[in-house]
């Protein structure tokens, strides 16, 4: 095991790991009429944080999964993620994505769309490809975040919501695709399995808390999105609480949600610190930025970024 650990800590091997993930992606476009797009500038495909990816090949080897189900359940995740970013920035006017023009603004609404949509279903057929039992789980957990995100903009949208109900979205929307990551990284262990996809819950819930936050108080230059636009179309979300009778405090509250995730996994230590690994490598240097806070992610909150 602990070969495995210092495995997963190695930066380079992760990297080989992604540059698989990307070629995986690659592969497949070049199969199709649609292979320009992988030498689009704008960097559409693969070109993302790919923090579900790197939770996979952080955690993943340690929990005791091969590293052909990994790639290609994170292929296919970063394929979904990607198509959801797609249509996100259609329906919320978002003029940019990863500092550089949103790929409808440069191509079109049409373009944009029916590209979200061959995304998705090149995702099931890779994860078809893999031959492990979890295309099924992933349809259940896709389904979850269409299912929020309808109801975000169906049923909440303009109305009054509780706290619960927005983190009950955030754990959908973001959440369930984090979610289904930690299910595929379990191997056989069905303990663990349940273990680590409450973690990815946990996780993808913070991480839009963190995003809501952002999207109200961050800089366009920092984020390299177009931010805003949750205010401009009435979406409640995090924000909504930091004001009135029943505040919240989203920050103390993405620190919560994380704390609680890092008691999921305390009865297998060796994955809770490949987890440890993966939140202060990966996951928290992104989410303090979007923050806007300098500190240790299990410190309670504390001065702001520069």
């Amino acid at each position: 095991m602990g070969a495995k650990l210092e495995l997963i800590k190695n930066d380079a091997n992760i990297e080989r790991l992604l540059k698989s993930s990307r070629d995986l992606i690659a592969r497949d476009f070049k199969k199709s009429s649609l292979e320009f797009i992988t030498d689009d500038e704008n960097g559409v495909i693969g070109n993302g944080k790919m923090l579900r990816s790197r939770m996979a090949f952080r955690i993943g080897p340690v929990a005791g999964t091969e590293s052909e189900t990994l790639i290609h359940a994170a292929t296919a995740i970063e394929m979904i993620h990607t198509a959801s970013l797609l249509h996100d920035d259609v329906i919320d006017g978002g003029q940019m994505r990863r500092s550089a023009p949103s790929f409808w603004v440069e191509r079109g609404i049409p373009g944009a769309i029916l590209l979200g949509d061959f995304l998705l279903f090149k995702a099931l057929d890779i994860i078809c490809q893999a031959e492990s039992g979890l295309t099924h789980p992933m349809v259940k957990f896709v389904g979850e975040m269409c299912m929020a995100e309808s109801e975000q903009e169906l049923v909440q949208r303009g109305d009054s919501i509780t706290w619960d109900d927005c983190v009950n979205v955030a754990r959908h929307k973001t959440g369930s695709l984090f979610a289904f990551i930690g299910y595929a990284s379990a191997a056989n262990d069905h303990e663990l399995r349940d273990a680590l996809t409450e973690a990815g819950y946990a996780v993808g819930t913070a991480y839009q808390l963190a995003d809501d936050i952002m999207d109200a108080k961050g800089s366009p230059e920092n984020s390299g999105k177009t931010l805003g636009t949750d205010g401009a179309r009435n979406i409640n979300t995090a924000m909504s609480f930091v004001d009135g009778e029943h505040r919240v405090n989203p920050v103390n509250s993405v620190k919560e949600t994380l704390s609680a995730a890092e008691g999921l996994l305390s009865p297998w230590p060796e994955v809770l610190e490949a987890w440890h690994v993966y939140m202060e490598k990966d996951m928290w240097p992104s989410m303090s930025q979007m923050l806007g806070i300098k500190e240790e992610w299990r410190n309670t909150p504390g001065k702001p970024a520069d």
